[in-house]
């Protein structure tokens, strides 16, 4: 066998020519790389304090006369505009007064400078603008104002809550599996604390299924077939709140439930009223709600079926415990006013405690009472479930 071998001749000038070049251009490649890295990294803000102290990092918001500023040295720190000698800073902020209403009117944003008390915002499409420290609502960095405020995010921007599942299983002599799922969100806009709220979308979703089969003993002839016992549960709702002040809103909701404890194959129910956060902190929150609603009930004796005008009068409490423990309760009465017979009322009260990272064990409790179910049926409904809870956010 013979092998043929190809090799070019290229004089020691053009090698060194051909190396020349190959050099210069990884070189060019290195200078354009770190030149785009340079430019992509913004230029530190700087904040000069009126004793002459100065740190470097980024200005992160504004809140009334107030500058959070967050460098390596000092960390996350806020600042009063009167300690501030001079702010310069290269990103853009939406600066917000006190004397206009939050909306979602455009306003430009600009880059923004800080001396001597006053704060100047130059853009593009206008002259440079001061603003007095007093009269200063929110600085808002460009991204933020246009997801948060100009409302440019989408719909799944936002929610936070929590997924909860849990199962049980059976294999003997009976057979029997019970599974339940979960889900509470919420998402509220501008989804920022510092900003006050707008709206808010809250979603429930609740599925508790179990069936268990036993067999006759001793077994008959001709045979008998197994016993079936089964448990179905779901309930869903979701109400959406409108801000007309921080705490007051009006509201408008849906919920929809089937009960196969209460011989209840559908209850919808739709309506509109008002709500108040009497008690809002980091620590806690209680909502208090009333609303007017229509309610169509459908039976499994269709005799039963009903159309009701009522109200619901609810509160909806959270709080955070040591130990990152969270407790949540609700409770809620529904009065008919075209059938004084025709009430009902929910509980339902949850602890989670968190195991790892966004995992937590939780415990939950509920009651559903109706006062007319379907004949035979018992008019409460208590449930007890534990299982695993994911946290959104």
């Amino acid at each position: 066998m013979r092998t043929l071998h190809l090799s070019l001749q290229m004089p020691p000038q053009a090698r060194r020519l051909l190396l020349s070049a190959l050099c210069l251009l990884l070189t060019a490649v290195s200078i354009q790389r770190a030149a785009v890295a340079q430019a992509a990294k913004p230029t530190p803000d700087v904040l000069v304090f009126t004793n002459g102290d100065q740190l470097t990092g980024a200005v992160l918001r504004g809140v009334g006369d107030s500058i959070v500023f967050k460098s390596d040295m000092a960390g996350e720190i806020t600042v009063p505009l009167a300690k501030i000698k001079e702010l310069r800073s290269s990103s853009s902020f939406a600066v917000l007064r006190k004397d206009k209403p939050i909306t979602r009117t455009a306003v430009t944003p600009g880059t923004i400078q800080v001396a001597d008390g006053t704060l100047t915002v130059s853009t593009s499409s206008a002259a440079p603008q001061a603003v007095p420290a007093k009269e200063l609502a929110y600085i808002i960095d460009a991204p933020t104002y246009a997801k948060e405020v100009k409302g440019g995010g989408s719909f799944l921007h936002g929610w936070n809550g929590a997924i909860t599942a849990g199962a049980s299983v059976v294999r003997s002599t009976q057979n029997g599996s019970t599974f339940t799922a979960g889900i509470s969100a919420q998402r509220v806009s501008p989804n920022v604390p510092y900003l006050s709220r707008r709206n808010r979308t809250l979603l429930n979703l609740l599925e508790a299924y179990g069936k268990l089969t036993q067999p006759v003993i001793p077994q008959t002839v001709p045979a008998t077939p197994d016993s079936v016992a089964k448990t179905n549960i779901f309930h869903t709702d979701i109400e959406q709140d409108q801000y007309f002040t921080p705490r007051f809103y009006v509201l408008g909701t849906a919920a929809f439930d089937h009960n196969y404890s209460q011989g209840l194959n559908l209850q919808q129910l739709y309506g509109g009223g008002i709500g108040w956060t009497p008690i809002q902190s980091a620590v806690q929150q209680l909502d208090l709600t009333a609303n007017i609603h229509y309610e169509k009930q459908a039976f499994q004796v269709a005799s039963n079926n009903q159309n009701l005008i009522g109200a619901t009068i609810a509160d909806a409490y959270l709080r955070h415990l040591p130990g990152k423990l969270l407790f949540t309760q609700t409770a809620s009465f529904l009065p008919a006013f075209n059938n004084s017979n025709a009430y009902s009322a929910n509980f339902a009260a949850g602890l989670a405690l968190p195991v790892y990272h966004r995992f937590s064990v939780s415990f939950n409790t509920s009651d559903n009472y109706l006062n007319n179910p379907s004949p035979g049926y018992k008019k409460n409904s208590y449930q007890f479930v534990t299982g695993l809870t994911y946290t959104l956010r």
